[in-house]
């Protein structure tokens, strides 16, 4: 069946292109990477024709700035932390399914899908496509993830993950041959396609042959003893658990389907990721992907991360930088060989007040789920001043919304409530019962507390403390104190969730570029990670079995509409959804954004190639620079 999605797919110039003919026999080592030249020749590993699917992935590469490319080089990374390889898998963006740069869905790994009704998807593998090790990527790895991982009560106790979930029922799983499989939902799942596009995918698909050997399914209990013994871990699930760690790959020898794989086990000051010599991706003359051999990254101090990138020790740097290190990093491109572009951040708000609707203190809760309480806040803030001081002026004073780059963007949603007008917020606070002592006097709350008001925050990112204390002077003016509580990440996301926390510090929607066939979740309670309502999302997200339904009628009716999104079949009817949920969002005032669409600096080598002067930076859908493709990235010979 021809849907609207798999017809985009087709169009996008993802299918195999027919020109490209491999030989059959021989290997032509002048085609080869440099680094594999010597595998090949020695017949330790196969020549590329034997190495590629039947049907490789070709990416044409023409237009602005973009070119075939010429193998090897290595690409220098500074990370704040050995956490921090997690960049690797989302850069490196293979996907079953991922988006172009306009933001469709186009087979990646997958060399076809169809979906029928939003509750039945198919997918096709391409033949001959192996795992980095060499073994076949068949069927057969996902139904040992369904069957023996998801249905396994000790490795997943709350059995099938609830993404995978609809209205609480988990899909039927069906293998139609060996290169065929299918998902289907009683009702729809619209969801499904993005999750697999999304920057950290539901794993459906494992490296089966390499992981059974940690299965008491496939593993004799005393070789299974030993090897948790070698592994230093407690049993079967933990070395499990462990072997198979796709989001931090700390398992030199997982087999990956990324563009380069780790080689490096931790603990060390330096990670090399190798290219997968079996990658399914080809340019348009048929070399292999990726043209770069290798990225090595070394582990350094977060805060020193700028000052290295400005002296020519990073070849592609984005993380841990900020933008108020600009000037600092531009002046050095008079020094060293490096390009410092802008991307335009991606985020709703680059920075956002979340006022917790389920904190504990009674009376706060109650102000807080009074609209013109939330109103008023943020009618207090004068954001021009904040992007001025903090932002050099260059981003856009808005509520926490989405930009102009979405097709569902309309200018009232930037603008709701987010104009500076102490006045109108006075008069909010007034009729709040917020009463003052005297023009210049702090309010009291109705239980005769002064409005002392504290701000939960991890401190992430340097500028926050900046924007805070000009906040701090904004809210004062209307008779409200700020303070601010500083705690590492786990301590705030904990103060937050069980209701200690008023108010807590955080940034907008993940996802300011979206389309109406993407997901609306970030706008309704859907997870315990949303600073505004974390037993609300809880209570969703665990499919009731956690956390408390929403009982105010604004934040169910943004949930109903979520639930009418997932049952809508046609585009039209979800971009009406969708701008149902942002006209109710905007107006409620959940979050208070502050400014949207600044710039991030990614740092460059000169002569590294493929690389937009400007993107569009963030984590979904873009998923960093992954839909920019740095597989298709490489290095112009250095010149005298």
């Amino acid at each position: 069946m021809i849907t609207r999605r798999n017809l985009l797919s087709l169009l996008s110039g993802a299918a195999f292109c027919p020109q490209l003919v491999f030989a059959a026999n021989g290997a032509d080592l002048a085609r080869e990477p440099d680094s594999l030249k010597d595998k090949v020749a020695s017949g330790t590993l196969p020549p590329m024709q034997a190495r590629l699917p039947q049907t490789p992935r070709v990416i044409t590469l023409d237009g602005p700035k973009l070119a075939p490319g010429r193998y090897g080089g290595t690409v220098r990374q500074l990370i704040g932390g050995q956490r921090d390889i997690r960049y690797m898998p989302i850069d490196s963006y293979s996907r079953l399914v991922g988006y172009d740069l306009n933001f469709n869905f186009v087979p990646d790994i997958l060399k076809d899908f169809e979906v029928e009704e939003e509750r039945v998807f198919t997918l096709h593998l391409r033949p001959g496509h192996r795992w980095s090790d060499g073994s076949p990527f068949t069927a057969e790895d996902f139904r040992y993830v369904f069957e023996d991982m998801f249905h396994n009560k000790e490795l997943y106790r709350g059995g099938i993950p609830a993404n995978l979930r609809v209205n609480g029922k988990e899909p039927v799983f069906e293998v139609l041959d060996a290169l065929t499989l299918r998902y289907r939902w009683e009702d729809p799942n619209p969801d499904f396609l993005a999750e697999q596009a999304s920057p950290v995918a539901t794993r459906i698909m494992m490296p089966s042959a390499y992981l059974k050997q940690f299965h008491p399914r496939y593993q004799s209990p005393e070789k299974l003893k030993k090897l948790i013994e070698k592994n230093g871990v407690a049993d079967w699930v933990a070395l499990h658990q462990k072997m198979s760690r796709t989001v931090r790959p700390e398992n030199p020898k997982l087999p990956s389907l990324d563009a380069w794989i780790n080689t490096t086990k931790p603990p060390t000051t330096q990670f090399i990721f190798d290219r997968n010599p079996f990658y399914h991706r080809v340019d348009q003359n048929g070399l292999q992907l990726p043209y770069i051999d290798r990225f090595v990254l070394n582990v350094g101090t977060g805060d020193l991360i700028a000052a290295k990138t400005g002296t020519g020790e990073s070849d592609l740097q984005f993380t841990n930088l900020n933008f108020d290190d600009y000037t600092f990093l531009k002046s050095a491109e008079k020094r060293y060989p490096i390009k410092v572009d802008l991307w335009k951040r991606i985020q709703g708000s680059r920075i956002a007040l979340m006022p917790n609707l389920n904190c504990k203190d009674a009376v706060w809760r109650k102000l807080m789920r009074d609209v013109r309480v939330r109103r008023a806040l943020s009618l207090a803030i004068n954001r021009e001043e904040v992007n001025k001081a903090v932002f050099f002026g260059l981003a856009q004073p808005a509520a926490n919304s989405i930009l102009p780059e979405s097709p569902l963007f309309r200018e009232q949603y930037r603008q709701a409530w987010a104009s500076f007008d102490p006045d109108q917020a006075n008069a909010l606070l007034d009729e709040a019962g917020l009463t003052r002592q005297g023009r210049h006097g702090l309010r009291l709350l109705p239980d005769g507390r002064q409005a002392l008001l504290t701000v939960e925050t991890s401190g992430e990112g340097s500028f926050s403390s900046d924007v805070m204390e000009l906040i701090g002077d904004h809210m004062r003016a209307v008779g409200i104190r700020l303070f601010v509580h500083f705690s590492h990440l786990e301590l705030f996301r904990r103060r937050v969730k069980n209701g200690e926390a008023v108010m807590a510090l955080g940034q907008g929607l993940d996802n300011g570029i979206p389309t109406a066939d993407m997901s609306p979740r970030e706008l309704a309670p859907t997870s315990d990670e949303q600073l505004q309502w974390p037993l609300w999302g809880l209570y969703t997200y665990s499919a009731g079995t956690d956390g408390h339904p929403p009982d105010m009628p604004e934040a169910k009716a943004l949930l109903d509409l979520y639930y009418a999104w997932r049952h809508a079949v046609t585009l039209m009817e979800r971009a009406a959804i969708w701008h149902q949920m942002l006209s109710l969002f905007t107006d409620q005032v959940f979050t208070i954004g502050i400014v949207n669409s600044d710039l991030q600096p990614v740092v460059r080598a000169k002569r590294l190639r493929n690389l937009p002067d400007r993107g569009l930076f963030g984590f979904d859908p873009t998923s960093y620079l992954g839909v920019y493709r740095p597989d298709t990235f490489w290095f112009e010979e250095e010149t005298a």
